[in-house]
């Protein structure tokens, strides 16, 4: 099968690896020549270039551009592509894209596979990256069953968890595991760097470990997405920012009125829960 991929970075690099190497031949679009050069010579791509036309003859569209290009990425790619191209995103939001798109593409289908690192561009893509993780699709009522199957069957293919919900489900779930995180994890680094003697500023720096890069990793990502993450899932992201608030001002009180054993309580409830979302 003919698949292309628009945007060379993470998500479309590693997609490139495991599909070409399932036998697909792969036709990859970035922004920057030297980008396709690169995914080539990496060999996640059998044939790259800046021009959307290249993916005329696709017969599967993966977009992977960050969130806020989707849509208009889509707009210009539309133009290439014949009508029974089906199209498909890997977006880390759902319903503005959704809503965008399907009106404009019958055979589009909105998709979000809950895997990545911190890092980005071509050079971060990796082999495998989907294997065993979530994958998220959101068709709507008007999706054409054909495009939920071929899209699974090519899911399926790299491994992955598939999993299928409306796509305002899936922003207000990703919004506590995934966005929610970020956000707290970056108020965290900048919590400590609001540390003013600067020799204990120090010693922290010199004595964080394992604990501190657990919680800390995802805050030290990549700021742009962290933005789209913010603007276009802004209130599902409030309201759990407004509910980890909630929380964190409980502890406030426990500690300030020195009640270690609700504290206790509230901990043990957590080390329970925790299972349910890691294991």
């Amino acid at each position: 099968m003919k698949i292309g991929i628009l945007g060379l970075g993470l998500i479309g690099g590693s997609l490139g690896y495991d599909l070409r190497s399932l036998g697909h031949h792969i036709l990859g679009v970035s922004r920057r020549a030297s980008t396709c050069h690169r995914a080539i010579a990496l060999g996640s791509v059998d044939e790259a270039d800046v021009n959307m036309s290249l993916l005329a003859t696709a017969e599967v569209v993966f977009i992977c551009t960050p969130i806020g290009l989707i849509v208009p990425q889509f707009q210009q790619l539309i133009e290439h592509l014949s009508a029974a191209t089906i199209v498909t995103d890997v977006g880390s939001v759902k319903a503005p894209i959704v809503k965008a798109i399907s009106p404009l593409w019958p055979n589009f289908i909105g998709g979000h596979p809950m895997a990545g690192t911190a890092d980005s561009g071509i050079e971060a893509a990796q082999r495998d990256l989907f294997l065993g993780r979530p994958y998220v699709l959101t068709p709507d009522t008007t999706t054409p069953t054909t495009v939920i199957s071929v899209v699974e069957e090519i899911v399926r293919s790299l491994g992955a968890n598939i999993y299928y919900c409306q796509p305002e489900q899936h922003d207000r779930a990703v919004s506590w595991i995934s966005h929610l995180p970020v956000m707290v994890s970056a108020s965290l680094i900048a919590a400590c760097m609001g540390e003013t003697d600067r020799e204990v500023l120090q010693l922290a720096q010199n004595l964080a470990s394992s604990g501190f890069r657990d919680t800390s990793r995802v805050g030290g990502g990549n700021p742009e997405l962290g933005v789209m993450m913010a603007q276009y899932n802004r209130q599902a992201l409030l309201g759990s920012l407004q509910q980890y608030c909630h929380q964190l001002d409980e502890l406030i009180t426990l500690i300030e009125q020195e009640n270690w054993h609700a504290l206790e309580a509230k901990l043990q409830s957590t080390q329970q829960a925790r299972p349910d979302f890691v294991e």
